[in-house]
């Protein structure tokens, strides 16, 4: 019998761990086993043996076979949702990021977009997504030497039911000759990947199905129950007596003529006796109908997290922008497991055949939404006009290719350039108002010097000479307000209308320019 001891720091571990184990330093081996009856939830499982998955669904309802959810797959909401999912991850385009700055990183990073597009990646990942409602995918790399490089001529995805896990959580191949066991596979053969487990200690995985199982089954029930129920409302069934003293071959007789006016859905019943049909007494609403919608919308949810994207009305006010989002973060999550998976494996694998010493490249969905290109150019003017301005390689990468500077036009004297910024245009047009506001004043000051006599006349001069005089100032007031209130004569009036045609000539010369 085994014996177990605590060691320092609380652990408990079997006595033989903690004999061999240096004291003060952390022990590196694998302590929670799955192998030799240390798991118990599987019971005594030896080395080599596969393990059964642990998916409560599939094991009661389906034996452990994975054709239950193969029947999951064959509903039409299923399928429709479960599509939109996937497709959502393939429609995103895919860039290699190289893992370093040397050339040997950069050539490392070119030859694997040669390969992804060599064996079509988007068809892959669509392929390998399916692991998501399974649980787990495998695919087989096959391998080929092209002169001195290693390269990737297919990756097939294969059947999943037709691999097992052992105890060290490797994939192993199931056999006619050997079903229980299974075949070792070899080294950088097989790329898989579980998802959706709580834990580590399922290689398998727990897919979409194990949720998405009981939401079809009521649903198939359901629609089984409304067909017998319009098949009794569309076509009434035949009803047929025979008297007492019938002989059974009459009654069959009876039978039988009623099952040729209806598709096997008569009663016969002897004369005189009643049959009637029983409800049970209910309030409120229900229907088949809306049983049906509701298993529709449990699987919508559960394959896109909410119902907005298949049932959403666009424009409609509530919580559509959230959903929305929820989706697009599933989205995200599907697309960086398969990369992810592959970064691991596949692109590492290559990597390390052809280019030794290369930091591995990795391959990533773009699945951020792409930003308002007419929002960044916007951002980028009014950093411009703060004294930032975007470098060449930020204008390629934003906007693309195709564009490149030229020279601005030298302005013309006088007045702001074209390629001046914001702030220094702003500046511009304050200091042209400023000047032209002094100059109006001073053009009116002159004209106010030169003029006043010829425009008032004596009247002006004389009551002038008035003030000086007598220094009177209640008199001098009076015949003030009576000169004021005087009409102007047409000597005046001539004046003032050059005065403002020349004034509005020169404003529209101002704002023109």
């Amino acid at each position: 019998m085994t014996r177990y001891t605590q060691v320092e720091g609380g652990l408990i571990v079997p006595v033989s761990f903690a004999e061999t184990a240096p004291a003060g330093k952390p022990e590196t081996r694998e302590i929670a086993t799955t192998r030799d009856g240390r798991d118990i939830t599987r019971g005594f499982v030896d080395q080599f043996m596969l393990l059964a998955p642990q998916d409560s669904v599939l094991a009661l309802r389906g034996g452990g076979n994975y054709k239950l959810y193969k029947e999951v797959l064959r509903d039409d909401q299923v399928k429709a949702v479960f599509e939109q999912r996937r497709l959502a991850v393939v429609g995103k385009e895919w860039e290699v990021i190289p893992g370093g700055d040397s050339p040997v990183d950069e050539e490392a990073a070119d030859f694997l977009r040669q390969q992804l597009d060599r064996f079509k990646f988007d068809s892959l990942t669509d392929k390998m997504l399916y692991g998501v409602f399974y649980g787990y995918a495998v695919a087989e790399i096959l391998w080929r030497i092209d002169g001195s490089r290693v390269v990737v001529d297919q990756v097939r995805v294969r059947d999943r039911v037709r691999f097992g896990f052992d105890a060290d959580m490797q994939p192993r191949l199931v056999t006619m000759d050997n079903m229980l066991l299974g075949e070792a596979l070899p080294e950088r053969k097989f790329w898989h990947f579980a998802n959706g487990a709580d834990h580590d200690d399922e290689p398998y995985g727990l897919g979409l199905a194990h949720w998405l199982y009981w939401p079809v089954f009521f649903k198939r029930g359901g629609i089984k129950l409304w067909l017998t129920f319009l098949d009794k409302f569309g076509a009434p069934t035949a009803k047929g007596e025979y008297p007492t003293n019938a002989t059974p071959e009459e009654k069959e007789k009876l039978l039988g003529a009623l099952r040729a006016i209806t598709s096997e859905s008569g009663l016969i019943v002897p004369e005189g006796m009643a049959i009637e049909l029983l409800e049970a007494a209910r309030s409120g609403s229900a229907s088949y109908t809306e049983l049906y919608d509701r298993m529709d919308r449990a699987i919508a949810k559960v394959v896109l997290g909410q119902v907005a994207s298949s049932e959403g009305t666009p424009g409609k006010l509530g919580n559509e922008d959230t959903q929305q989002q929820v989706r697009s973060d599933l989205i995200k999550a599907d697309a960086d497991l398969v990369c992810a998976s592959f970064n691991r494996t596949v692109a590492r694998w290559l990597t390390e055949f052809n280019f030794p010493g290369a930091v591995p490249p990795q391959v990533w969905r773009k699945v951020e939404d792409e930003e308002d290109l007419n929002q960044t150019s916007e951002r980028d003017r009014n950093l411009h006009g703060i004294g930032f301005r975007p470098t060449p390689e930020r204008i390629e990468r934003i906007y693309g290719e195709g564009y490149e500077p030229f020279e601005a036009p030298a302005p013309a004297p006088g007045f702001p350039s074209f390629a001046e910024s914001e702030a220094e245009r702003a500046r511009a047009r304050a200091k042209a108002t400023t000047e032209d506001a002094a100059q109006i004043d001073d053009e009116s000051d002159a004209l106010a010097d030169e003029n006043w006599e010829a425009l008032l006349g004596r009247r002006v001069a004389d009551l002038m000479a008035f003030a000086e005089e007598s220094g009177d100032y209640e008199t001098f007031r009076e015949r003030l307000k009576d000169l004021a209130g005087a009409p102007p004569d047409d000597a005046q009036v001539e004046e003032f209308r050059r005065i403002g045609f020349i004034g509005r000539l020169w404003g529209r010369f101002r704002a023109d320019q």
